[in-house]
């Protein structure tokens, strides 16, 4: 069956939405109906919620996992060892290359170009939640792009974060014109949780944005659970889909998320109804203030299996883990098709 055209958003919809965003965890408990939670009043890391994306939330359920994500709690004030503040090394200069402000280096033939600090949710796992982005702002990106033509093994440039397309029209379209005119650059690979935590944001001007260019582009959306996908994000995505967008999804294994078997399997099943290509399944960074969403390496390898024992393969994720240094993402377990 084919489905039906989907329309976008009109314009200013998604800025309403931001600046409307619950940007306090007692706010957000009190109206999911929810007590008796300690949170931190004043967290390092600032809470961000779109009202969207809460209005996923089970009222009155002190363990929804949509909630888990988002809630800033006391257990992110604990030093545990082993977890830092830049776990993957990308202040490093030994581990990692940056050749201009934003511009990081990781592996053979792709660079990665961080567009912006902001998100339009802050995750509470989130691996960079302690980058230095003052140290890599660049306004127009002008260094960043001149390394990139200078770089003639460069074949893909990732757009990430924050998250790129916090970026209005205009300069998204000024970024993705100057990389068309590289000839060496093929692909502009769009990492974003926008699509799910703010699908509004897919408006027509972005379309005509993504359609402007020759360029190849895939857009790597990011969605943890099942409950957090829904008319809206069905919507936004075969929008994104109509524009010709190869769309992937990652996901983070989060202990009291989704670190259950039925959990993954219906996120990677409601991900391919709305589109979407399940990708990777991150083992999580060790990040300061982050231990309580660990999941040790054997879980992890038995639920993997368990989701290759009940999903076809093109449904199961790489369960994945960046290691600084190494030339790829590392398999935590080998998948078997």
């Amino acid at each position: 069956m084919i489905p039906p055209i989907q329309t976008p958003w009109e314009p200013d919809i998604w800025r309403r939405e931001l600046r409307q965003a619950i940007r306090s965890s007692q706010v957000l408990l009190d109206e999911l109906c929810i007590k008796d939670i300690d949170v931190l009043q004043h967290p390092d890391f600032a809470v961000l919620v779109p009202r969207i994306f809460a209005a996923r939330m089970q009222i009155g359920a002190a363990d929804d996992p949509l909630l888990r994500q988002v809630l800033a709690q006391p257990a992110e004030t604990v030093a545990v060892a082993g977890f830092a503040n830049d776990p993957l090394a990308e202040t490093d200069r030994r581990q990692v290359k940056v050749s201009a402000p934003g511009l990081i280096h990781k592996y053979q033939g792709r660079a990665l170009l961080i567009t912006t600090s902001g998100c339009a949710i802050n995750c509470r796992y989130c691996f960079r939640r302690h980058f230095p982005y003052a140290e890599h702002r660049e306004q127009g990106h002008t260094q960043a792009l001149q390394a990139i033509r200078l770089d003639t093994s460069l074949r893909e440039v990732i757009l990430s974060g924050g998250d790129p397309l916090l970026l209005d029209d205009r300069a998204l379209l000024h970024l993705l014109r100057e990389l068309d005119d590289i000839g060496h650059v093929e692909r502009v690979r769009i990492h974003s949780r926008i699509p799910i935590v703010l699908p509004q944001r897919i408006t027509a001007g972005l379309v005509d944005v993504l359609q402007s260019t020759n360029l190849r582009l895939v857009l790597v959306v990011h969605s943890n659970h099942a409950n957090e996908l829904d008319h809206n994000t069905a919507r936004a995505l075969a929008v994104l889909k109509q524009t010709g967008l190869w769309i992937l999804n990652q996901s983070v294994l989060l202990r009291g998320v989704n670190d259950k078997l039925e959990t993954l399997v219906a996120l990677s099943e409601k991900l391919f109804d709305q589109g979407v290509q399940p990708y990777y399944l991150h083992m999580p960074d060790h990040v300061a203030g982050t231990a309580h969403f660990f999941v040790e390496d054997k879980q992890a390898i038995t639920l993997y299996k368990g989701m290759q024992a009940q999903l076809p393969g093109y449904l199961v994720p790489k369960l994945v883990r960046e290691i600084p240094g190494e030339p790829a993402k590392q398999f935590v377990q080998a998948p078997h098709i």
